[in-house]
């Protein structure tokens, strides 16, 4: 009898990683993570702070059990290069937005670099109406497309650094690192409502988000033109990048597995846990490799206990 070796039509395992992402204009940041986990056949997917469509710049994806890692990635710093236009004031701070009203009066370089430098450290900013924010269970951006303003409180972000350099009298460039949850257009319209003349957000490229540089993007095209072994290795993970500064602890196989399965562990049986205390989260690792995030919490019986609050390995 003549026997047909079979070839193996097995599936490869579901992807699961981050691609960082170097989201070109006129995307949107949902169309763009729809299109990489198209590429990578990824069943989950999400990305990780909202880009505007006329803005570039680094967009970290999450596909599989690496989407779990969101709420971690979210709280990273984030690095702009802006262009801000004097002169300007529109319905949705930044140059695709409807002019309210304009200023041919140009203040001096000195009122400029002062209004910039005011702008540093701890900054009330209240939410544009075209952005993704919700209240009331719906996005503001919908109710701004439906000609409704609503009130919105202000909230508290950080401007750790701003620097603006000239290109002409009407045209800054903004180097910009911030917190998590700035809204650079709000930033370029309060610089304009401090010099009286106004001001829009004209250009935005994000350089910098949870740490992963514009040098290690990828652009859709390139991931495009890659092998499907060339775009995995192209997949990097939570715990070797964003996480990797959080204590790591390698728990022994019967610790490892009441961990997994939910269990508070007193701190005291841990032998060799690096000193953690309340809210420091630590990448847990067993002998197969890094399987959860953990925290501290209060034992059963009222002594500090370790507990995973996120499982990455199903």
């Amino acid at each position: 009898m003549q026997q047909t070796k079979l070839e193996n039509t097995a599936k490869p395992a579901s992807p699961d990683g981050i691609v960082v992402l170097y989201k070109e204009a006129g995307m949107t940041s949902h169309t763009a993570t729809a299109k990489v986990a198209r590429l990578f056949g990824a069943q989950k997917a999400g990305h990780t702070g909202t880009l505007d469509p006329m803005a570039t710049g680094v967009l970290p994806i999450l596909l599989g059990r690496s989407v779990k890692a969101a709420e971690y990635v979210t709280e990273g710093d984030k690095h702009y290069l802006a262009e801000m236009t004097l002169g300007l004031v529109t319905d949705t701070e930044d140059t695709t937005g409807q002019v309210l009203s304009t200023c041919l009066d140009m203040p001096d370089e000195a009122a400029v670099q002062a209004a910039v430098a005011s702008m540093q450290g701890k900054v009330r900013q209240v939410p544009p109406m075209y952005s993704a924010i919700k209240v009331g269970g719906r996005k503001l951006l919908d109710l701004a497309r439906a000609g409704q303003t609503v009130e919105r409180p202000p909230r508290e972000v950080t401007v750790y650094s701003i620097q603006a350099h000239p290109l002409s009298d009407r045209v800054w460039r903004l180097d910009v690192h911030c917190s998590k949850g700035t809204y650079i257009r709000t930033l370029c319209a309060d610089i304009g409502k401090k010099l009286g003349c106004g001001a829009v957000m004209s250009a935005l490229c994000r350089a910098e988000a949870a740490g992963f540089p514009l040098s290690c993007a990828h652009t859709l095209s390139q991931l495009s033109a890659m092998t499907e072994e060339e775009r995995r290795a192209c997949l990097l993970r939570p715990e070797d990048t964003f996480m990797a500064g959080w204590p790591a602890y390698r728990a022994p196989d019967f610790f490892a597995g009441l961990l997994y399965h939910g269990c508070a562990v007193a701190l005291k049986k841990l032998a060799g846990l690096p000193p953690v205390s309340g809210g420091q989260k630590i990448r847990l690792y067993d002998a197969r490799g890094f399987f959860a995030v953990a925290s501290v919490c209060t034992g059963e019986e009222g002594e500090p206990a370790l507990r995973a609050e996120k499982i990455f390995r199903l």
